[in-house]
């Protein structure tokens, strides 16, 4: 699902994300000697892949506010259920209808996701979309029921011992009419992670289509997410998350339609059982959605005797 437009600074302008990331990618080459060369080409990939996206892209746009999420290639182990919850309120956002979808501005959109593990490389997530709309009831105000997604995911598994954690999940979906340009949705989203060390670097190079809606004209689209984090101790990590939509693959939008989030993000590691993350989103172009505060919280249920409840990315 698509969200708010937004932009970056010119590479020129470089922020200290964009410094932290150089001065890493310096550690990392002194580094060099004392790594294999399969996980040292594997962090040479994901640095280049952060810094196109984040200096090379003056703008792009995010997913939909509903799930703000950069999806780690682990999956939820086999007779574990988990539960997230999703929690996005938009502090300054649009403030009236465009194209038929109603205003994001003071709206809080709440989503409930569980997954399901079936296999060490396949699970299959389930989404409930919701939007506390200001206002009242007669005037599309409101707790409303948004609409539903199911997410299929594989991965490959960590027996195959490769030097990146790799996945392929796909989403598909419905959303009414009054809350989305689009009715229906698919979304093929590759996923592939490192930790290193304190650092842990994942890349989503998704790809949406609308199937039913605006923008079915438009064909297969690119929505780049990034997220660059650092563990200051074992149970507090802070890092940022990136979101990007750059427009149809066949002909990508010009800049000044193309969008771009930025939210430094913190994670708390307080249970192998509990996730927790919290983060405030910036729309640097002002043309929508603005400023957007996410958290999900989420809980892991093991339903079979030695089952581990998390999983360690690459």
């Amino acid at each position: 699902m698509r969200q708010s437009r937004v932009n970056i600074d010119q590479v020129g302008n470089r922020g200290p994300s964009t410094v932290r990331l150089l001065r890493f990618a310096q550690q990392s080459l002194r580094s060099g000697r004392q790594r294999n060369r399969a996980a040292m080409t594997s962090t040479y990939f994901f640095l280049a892949v952060s810094l196109m996206v984040v200096l090379g892209v003056r703008h792009a746009a995010a997913q939909d506010n509903y799930e703000i999420q950069v999806y780690g290639s682990d999956l939820v182990p086999p007779k574990t259920t988990m539960v997230e919850i999703h929690s996005n309120f938009t502090i300054d956002g649009q403030k009236t209808v465009v194209n038929g979808v109603l205003p994001s501005n003071h709206a809080e959109h709440e989503t409930l996701e569980i997954t399901q593990g079936f296999t060490s490389w396949f699970e299959t997530g389930f989404y409930v979309f919701s939007s506390i709309q200001p206002g009242s009831g007669s005037n599309d105000g409101g707790w409303q029921w948004v609409g539903d997604h199911i997410r299929p995911r594989i991965a490959a598994p960590e027996s195959w011992h490769w030097p990146v954690g790799v996945s392929i999940s796909q989403e598909i979906g419905y959303q009414r009419r009054a809350f989305a340009e689009d009715s229906w949705d698919y979304e093929l989203r590759p996923i592939i992670d490192k930790k290193l060390g304190r650092w842990y670097l994942d890349f989503n190079p998704a790809f949406d289509r609308s199937l039913h809606g605006l923008n079915v004209g438009k064909g297969w689209e690119f929505s780049p997410n990034v997220k660059v984090s650092y563990d200051f101790t074992k149970k507090i990590t802070g890092g940022f998350e990136y979101y990007g939509a750059l427009g149809p693959v066949s002909n990508f939008d010009p800049i000044n339609v193309q969008a771009q989030q930025i939210f430094p993000t913190i994670d708390l590691n307080l249970s192998p059982d509990w996730e927790f993350n919290f983060g405030v989103g910036v729309d640097v172009t002002n043309s929508s959605d603005h400023l957007i505060v996410k958290c999900i919280v989420g809980r892991r249920f093991s339903w079979g005797k030695g089952q581990k409840t998390s999983a360690t990315p690459k």
